[in-house]
């Protein structure tokens, strides 16, 4: 099996639109920060953008990401970049025949984004909306009188947002494999 040695995937000219069922607090969130948060988590692009892969044979190769269209294929050799053509694997991806390394070039993304991943992005957004309380602070206290209000919060609740929010889950089919 071949190795991807080195992926290198350009930001795209702009991401899809947020939804518009946001509250007022989510849509003033930056939503390429949003989209940027689910595409590390997943391996598909809705986006064109540029990609070029370093990979070592020999062996079956896969693009990680996808939809991939691939334009160019070359092999490191005698110190420098040769064309080559790969054929394609029964598998699915190609085959590499020698150990490389092989520069593949072309892009990723397109396509309608899904309803599921849709509302992933407005639970997400909804989740880092959310009102974050003192910094620093993993609990808070406020009394006044004989009323009391105690809240606590994992310190690591905007890193778990995109399995607290349940993004996560909506997004299980377009993870990586």
């Amino acid at each position: 099996m071949a190795d991807t040695i080195r992926q290198n995937e350009a930001i795209p000219s702009a991401y899809p639109d947020a939804p518009d069922t946001l509250s007022t607090a989510a849509a003033a969130l930056d939503a390429d920060f949003i989209w940027q948060r689910i595409e590390s988590y997943i391996a598909h692009r809705w986006t064109e953008r540029d990609i070029e892969w370093i990979v070592e044979g020999p062996g079956i190769w896969n693009p990680s990401l996808t939809p991939a269209t691939i334009s160019t294929v070359e092999i490191w050799q005698a110190n420098a970049w040769a064309t080559v053509s790969l054929d394609p694997s029964p598998f699915g991806g190609y085959e590499l025949p020698g150990c490389g390394p092989y520069r593949i070039a072309g892009t990723v993304g397109g396509g309608d984004v899904p309803a599921a991943v849709v509302e992933a992005f407005r639970r997400l957004a909804e989740y880092m909306a959310g009102k974050a309380g003192k910094p620093g602070a993993s609990s808070e206290r406020i009394g006044a009188g004989s009323i009391s209000l105690s809240h606590r919060r994992s310190p690591s609740w905007m890193a778990e947002a995109m399995q607290n929010s349940g993004a996560g889950d909506l997004l299980r089919s377009y993870r990586r494999a």
